[in-house]
Order: C-alpha cells, then structure tokens, then sequence
C-alpha cells in the first residue's frame, strides 16, 4: 500500500504561482512512477503530468507545457508539481497519484487539493 497526501493548493491570481506537494508513505517510493491529475466541475479527470521512478522521464498535457514542472525528491518521499503562470482554466482540483509501472493503471490516489485561479 501506498498512502498519498498532497498539500499546497489555495487561491491565486491569473499569472501566479503555486506548488504543490505529494507526501507518500508505506513501500517504496522510489520504485513508483507517479502523477497529477486534476478534475474540474462537470470535466473528467485528466492527467497533468507524470514523471518515472529516477525523474529522468517526464509527460505533460499539452495545455500546460511550458508552465508547470513535476519533480520529485526519493529521499523526502515527495513529489512536486510547480505551476507558473496559471490561468483560470487550470481552476480544478488536483490529486497525486502512484502505479508500480509506466504501462500499470494508476492504484494509489491522495484525496485531491483544490486550486482556483481568479481572473
């Protein structure tokens, strides 16, 4: 089992920064492949960004290329998603999730932080 708790989220104006951060507990973090998704009202959840197990791969959607970085630290247990320059469509709430392989559906699921972007 993979236990996830994101944090960072809140309120922001058009053009600010945020970052958010996935605490992960239970077996091995390093060994996981690990992701964001984010869910608006009445949208379904789509993945954001995704990095592997060493950070030396990394996927984006293509709405935020450019804008937000995933990153992750193995030694704190944590994974970051920084995003810059947001924009009221980024408004949803954000989930950190983990799967043992690239090709693994997503198993573990943290219990999501809001963000909303004020224009």
């Amino acid at each position: 089992q993979v236990q996830l708790v994101e944090s960072g989220g809140g309120l922001v104006q058009a053009g600010g920064s945020l970052r958010l951060s996935c605490a992960a507990s239970g077996r091995t973090f390093s060994a996981y492949v690990m992701g964001w998704f984010r869910q608006a009202p009445g949208k379904d959840r789509e993945l954001v960004a995704q990095i592997n197990w060493s950070g030396g791969s990394t996927y984006y959607t293509d709405s935020v290329k450019g804008r937000f970085t995933i990153s992750r630290d193995n030694a704190k247990n944590t994974v970051y998603l920084q995003m810059n320059s947001l924009k009221p469509e980024d408004t949803a709430v954000y989930y950190c999730a983990a799967k043992p392989t690239i090709a693994a559906r997503y198993d573990y699921w943290g219990q999501g932080t809001q963000v909303t972007v004020s224009s």
